[in-house]
């Protein structure tokens, strides 16, 4: 008993150094969400390697979806809703434009035989990655289908990005400087993630919240940022811890017939996410001939994914980057808010087109 569970833990000990080192390795190189993908490979390869399935523990991964949820709803300000105020309309109608949009490109993925129409409309909404990763398994949709093709997505934009807002929208880097921030130190952020994790837990399965573990906290970091008390900086250590774990949890149910699944609808899903990220460029232009912002502003409020990258573009090229923030964190609350009710119609849906 005593040598399986040694055995247990070692291969567990095993696992996290392996993901640790890969995160770092890609991280390095710049890869979007590095610790992520360190814990997805690192789980995928163990999961092919060994013949016996492994997981990670229930309250390690409700941990982790605590911190990536307080993480998210720290971007939000009142900065950011006094942006989105001014010119409200034009920016929610693109923001449900671009649902429409992500729910449409996961029809047209369905045409791979073996995806759900949860998963085919997962893997391709547009905004939030990290978040609807996180929330895929407890809503029905096929993580791991779901957390490659977000992440191919992420992967084209970050790439695409300042070679289309360099040659088609004229921006030039070094003309816009980093924007100021009190960011509070590591003791002061940690505790306020800790707070925002449990009261957010608790409130999420008090009120029976979809995805309460992601969700509630969330919620309740968006309270705190917009009271003005405090900012909550989730420390970049502890960020990467749980991203590490989602990316361990997902890796780890990989299968050999997953990955054929996988690998068969990959070709149309490049066509499929190409298309999207083009629409999502229609948006822009839309958006900025309405609001009478600069074209590179609604291309980057608008490019559907990649957050930081898209604010670090912004940021060196000059771009208004209060309303670009504004535009993609609404995008992103609207999609991770949606996402279970999405899930519910597909599912009944799914159910009453069955003889």
């Amino acid at each position: 008993m005593g040598s399986q569970r040694a055995r247990v833990l070692l291969d567990g000990a095993a696992v996290v150094v392996g993901a640790a080192a890969l995160a770092l390795l890609l991280g390095v190189l710049r890869l979007p969400s590095p610790a992520l993908f360190g814990g997805l490979v690192a789980g995928l390869v163990r999961a092919l390697a060994i013949g016996h399935r492994a997981a990670v523990p229930r309250s390690a991964t409700v941990a982790a979806q605590a911190v990536v949820g307080v993480a998210m709803g720290a971007l939000v300000d009142l900065g950011t809703l006094r942006a989105v105020a001014t010119n409200w309309l034009p920016v929610l109608l693109v923001t449900v434009g671009t649902l429409v949009l992500s729910l449409l490109a996961g029809l047209v993925l369905r045409l791979n035989r073996g995806i759900t129409p949860v998963t085919g409309a997962f893997s391709m909404i547009a905004g939030g990655a990290s978040g609807i990763v996180v929330m895929a398994r407890d809503l029905g949709a096929d993580e791991r289908m779901v957390a490659v093709l977000q992440y191919l997505r992420v992967l084209l934009i970050v790439v695409l990005m300042p070679v289309v807002a360099t040659t088609v929208y004229g921006a030039s880097s070094g003309s816009g400087g980093a924007p100021a921030g009190s960011w509070p130190g590591w003791p002061a952020g940690l505790a306020l993630t800790a707070a925002c994790s449990v009261a957010g837990l608790g409130l999420g399965r008090l009120l029976r919240i979809p995805v309460a573990p992601l969700l509630g906290p969330m919620l309740a970091a968006a309270a705190v940022a917009l009271t003005g008390l405090a900012h909550i900086g989730v420390p970049a250590l502890l960020q990467n811890a749980a991203f590490l774990v989602i990316g361990l949890q997902v890796g780890l149910s990989f299968t050999r017939a997953s990955l054929r699944t996988i690998g068969r609808a990959l070709p149309l899903a490049l066509v499929v996410i190409v298309g999207l990220i083009l629409a999502c460029a229609g948006l822009g232009a839309l958006l900025s001939a309405v609001t009478g912002t600069s074209a590179l502003d609604g291309y980057l409020a608008t490019t559907p994914g990649g957050l930081y990258a898209v604010l670090a573009t912004a940021s060196d090229s000059g771009a208004d980057t209060t309303f670009v923030l504004s535009v993609q964190v609404l995008r992103l609350f609207v999609m991770l808010l949606s996402a279970p009710l999405v899930a519910r119609w597909l599912r009944r849906a799914g159910a009453g087109a069955r003889p």
